[in-house]
């Protein structure tokens, strides 16, 4: 059961109705209520009712193994939604999960080439996001202080006071460690 679908084929254009949506932020609201194998199949079921080719499908079903544990299943589907031209805020969170996914894995070089990229592709409200998983991917691959002078910039945005001192001391901990190399 934990292979999910797969396509290899074109995106085919499809509205997906509002409904269908409202299913799936119910299956994953439940996620904790369910079995790994009984909210799989649940997956597959809902993602069936696509068609054939759809990149959500491809990305709910990479989510839903890479929730219940197998991000090494996960990772190809979702090359595979992006592939088929994932839009949108899917298209973003799929690439921050692969990311996270392959980390975990044990390719952190790659999570980090991702997240350079997806940090440089454009803002929104993700950014944060992109930013703390390429801190923990940063840690992997040996650059703590990078990761650290990242992810004090991104909090020092959300204190209500000490932003300033913040993002400053977080670029002297950048600046320091770009003249140690």
């Amino acid at each position: 059961m934990k292979k999910l679908r797969s396509t290899n084929i074109k995106q085919v254009p499809a509205q997906i109705s509002a409904e269908w949506e409202n299913r799936l932020a119910d299956l994953w609201a439940s996620i904790d209520h369910h079995a790994e194998e009984e909210f799989l199949a649940r997956m597959e079921a809902l993602v069936g009712e696509l068609a054939s080719g759809s990149a959500v499908a491809a990305f709910e079903c990479a989510s839903s193994l890479d929730s219940t544990g197998h991000s090494e299943l996960a990772v190809p589907l979702y090359r595979e939604a992006l592939e088929l031209g994932l839009q949108g805020d899917r298209r973003r969170r799929a690439v921050i999960q692969m990311a996270s996914s392959l980390r975990s894995i044990g390719r952190a070089p790659e999570s980090v080439a991702l997240l350079s990229a997806e940090r440089e592709a454009g803002s929104d409200d993700l950014d944060d996001a992109v930013v703390a998983f390429l801190a923990l991917a940063l840690v992997d691959v040996g650059r703590e202080r990078e990761a650290v002078s990242l992810a004090l910039s991104a909090l020092s945005g959300h204190l209500t006071r000490y932003q300033r001192s913040l993002a400053n001391y977080a670029r002297q901990i950048s600046f320091q460690d770009d003249r140690n190399t």
